[in-house]
């Protein structure tokens, strides 16, 4: 019984230094939350969490602040994350319906998130390799020379020139570009390589059998293109009002980082738990200058890894809960998420609200997709 009330101390001291960001007295404790006890116990309970390294003393005879090891308990426990209000959320579905674009639409919900929770957000353009093909076009642009332009199920445009000896009909080009996108449409990069291989196998296309070689080569070349084409960057004007110059630099320094920044969203937002959200707290994010700050990350999308035929929203699933919220649940049985979107802010942030905020996000990001990459198209 007196390890689980001093639990609830501790849950107690977090919520207050959240919002507060000032140390908590064992008297400023009882006086706002009901803990049924006395002053002098509560004094005794933070005392053993100190002493068990959940809370620490900043100053000699001042209040008791959370360490890395109470904020990770208490984000393991929050049972419940509040949803977003109606009007946040009709606010998220009104700013990123306005998009033109994919890329529009990422650079609007960093730029979102972070007016949400005051912090840096982080929003990643899907990898080539975790996209499937929606369309190709191919055109010849030379004597020689064929421009193909590939349009993924994320949005995204991809170029690649293939080079030919000899340049096929205008009329044979054409149809073998339709059963290309017959065949391969809602195909992972690695299965339309195969299909497209296998097209030029069969005498009706040997005139474009070339052309089959090199598209299935470009096609190879995305398969194995997990790079992101760009990563959304928000907030940080917002964040260096409430830091001091000596803890932004090596904030800022991370944040350069973005190879390394990517990794630690991607792989948070692959292992998240908190209904599809992942935190890594001060030096569980293994980056130097994240030491102090929090991570709060979720997939959004998801991979072609599927057992459904290739339909994109087979594992995607709206239904209404009793709030009125749609709700977007991604199965994990499909795949992968295609990227993430992540909040990064002290490790004084308010959790709960940061969790349902990058939740929400990510859930619009994932119906976009669904859409075809353009919010327009749905």
């Amino acid at each position: 019984m007196t390890q689980s009330r001093r639990m609830l101390v501790l849950r107690a001291v977090v919520e207050d230094y959240i919002r507060s960001q000032e140390p908590i007295g064992s008297s400023a404790l009882t006086k706002t939350h009901d803990l049924g006890v006395s002053s002098a116990t509560v004094r005794n309970d933070m005392a053993a969490l100190e002493d068990e390294g959940y809370l620490i003393q900043p100053h000699t005879s001042a209040g008791r602040i959370p360490t890395e090891k109470g904020y990770r308990y208490f984000v393991d426990r929050l049972a419940t994350v509040m949803p977003l209000s109606t009007a946040q959320r009709n606010g998220i579905a009104t700013f990123l319906s306005g998009s033109v674009s994919l890329q529009d639409t990422l650079q609007r919900a960093a730029r979102l998130l972070a007016q949400i929770t005051g912090q840096i957000a982080v929003v990643a353009s899907p990898a080539l390799s975790k996209a499937t093909l929606r369309h190709v076009e191919i055109v010849p642009v030379g004597m020689t020379m064929l421009l193909a332009v590939v349009i993924t199920d994320t949005g995204r445009v991809a170029q690649h020139t293939l080079a030919v000896r000899t340049m096929p009909a205008t009329d044979d080009l054409s149809r073998f570009c339709d059963a290309v996108n017959r065949e391969c449409s809602a195909q992972s990069f690695t299965t339309a390589a195969e299909r497209v291989r296998a097209l030029a196998d069969i005498p009706q296309w040997r005139e474009t059998a070339a052309v089959a070689e090199a598209l299935a080569g470009a096609f190879e070349g995305m398969a194995d293109d997990d790079r992101a084409s760009e990563l959304y960057m928000a907030g940080a004007s917002k964040l260096a009002h409430q830091r001091t110059a000596a803890d932004l630099a090596p904030l800022f320094d991370a944040l350069e980082e973005q190879v390394v920044l990517m990794r630690l969203m991607s792989n948070l937002s692959e292992e998240a738990d908190h209904d599809g959200v992942g935190v890594a707290i001060g030096s569980e994010t293994h980056t130097p200058g994240l030491l102090h700050a929090s991570v709060v990350t979720s997939g959004y999308g998801q991979s072609p890894q599927r057992t459904d035929g290739g339909d994109p929203t087979a594992d995607r699933a709206d239904h209404a809960d009793s709030d009125g919220e749609s709700d977007i649940v991604t199965t994990r049985g499909g795949g992968t998420p295609v990227a993430f979107v992540g909040s990064i802010g002290p490790t004084h942030m308010d959790y709960a609200a940061t969790i349902a905020a990058v939740r929400a996000v990510a859930r619009y990001l994932t119906v976009s997709l669904a859409q075809g990459g353009d919010p327009d198209d749905g």
